[in-house]
């Protein structure tokens, strides 16, 4: 087991009334959002709802400008990112971010090495929660590969195995499977399925409609950092509040795979 749950009945993870502006441009506005232990929860929304920035405040990479951030009940609004990450929580960047000069399996030990913390989350050996994170994410191998020379699906897992080296009990998941073939979605959709299986839960913003379909329990939607609607995945992607913010309701939402190509909701990084 990579992770676990919280085994608490309070909200695992939860944003409280945060909001963050950049001077006159409110990015999130009084936005509050829970995640259960346990739980994978979507998030989806156009380009420039503040999807991107939601998970960021959630992850000490941003700090609001009011709001609190709570992990299993702790006020963790004034934490750093790595301290975060040492209790449970961990973030996947939306282009992968790897030591390029550095091999797979030493980019995965680095996770492991400072992203843990002894005796709270076990003290197993970094060597050994390197090697399980890169047997959880298919890249054993690859471990003695450079990363800079890996395949963009590759590199995509490695942003996983770096996450999972930590011990994370959450991932925070940024469009991880965007820029992938239909085939490679599919292929990464049943490693993150199998990561909540083992009891991690899941946060994670997408605009590939089918895969979030496939994984999440249910969906948030924001439009200009404010929450839209938010419940069971299809009746929310079915939802006219959904439809409307996309290109206006005659064009409708892609939630099944077509012949070739992606199904993506037409927006980027938010």
């Amino acid at each position: 087991m990579v992770g676990g749950q919280a085994g608490t009945d309070m909200a695992f993870l939860e944003l409280e009334g945060v909001s963050k502006a950049y001077g006159a441009l409110k990015v999130i506005d009084d936005l509050s959002v829970r995640l259960d232990a346990g739980e994978a929860l979507g998030v989806v929304g156009p380009n420039g709802a503040g999807k991107t920035t939601m998970l960021q405040l959630a992850a000490g990479m941003l700090r609001p400008d009011a709001g609190r951030v709570r992990l299993e009940g702790r006020d963790v609004t004034d934490l750093p990112t790595r301290t975060r990450c040492q209790l449970g929580m961990a973030f996947t960047h939306q282009v992968p971010r790897p030591f390029v000069g550095m091999t797979v399996y030493e980019n995965v030990l680095v996770g492991a090495t400072f992203g843990r913390t002894v005796g709270v989350r076990g003290d197993g050996d970094p060597h050994q929660a390197s090697l399980a994170a890169l047997e959880a994410v298919e890249l054993t191998g690859r471990a003695n590969r450079l990363a800079g020379t890996l395949p963009l699906l590759e590199l995509k897992r490695l942003e996983l195995a770096r996450a999972l080296a930590t011990g994370p009990r959450v991932l925070l998941l940024d469009e991880i499977a965007g820029g992938l073939t239909e085939a490679e979605v599919h292929q990464l959709v049943a490693t993150i399925r199998r990561l909540r299986g083992a009891g991690v839960s899941i946060v994670w913003i997408e605009h590939i409609v089918h895969a979030l379909l496939s994984v999440v329990d249910r969906i948030v939607a924001i439009n200009f950092g404010r929450k839209l609607i938010e419940g069971e995945p299809r009746m929310v992607m079915a939802s006219p509040e959904v439809r409307d913010v996309y290109l206006g309701s005659e064009a409708g939402l892609q939630q099944d795979p077509p012949a070739t190509g992606n199904p993506v909701v037409p927006e980027g990084s938010g």
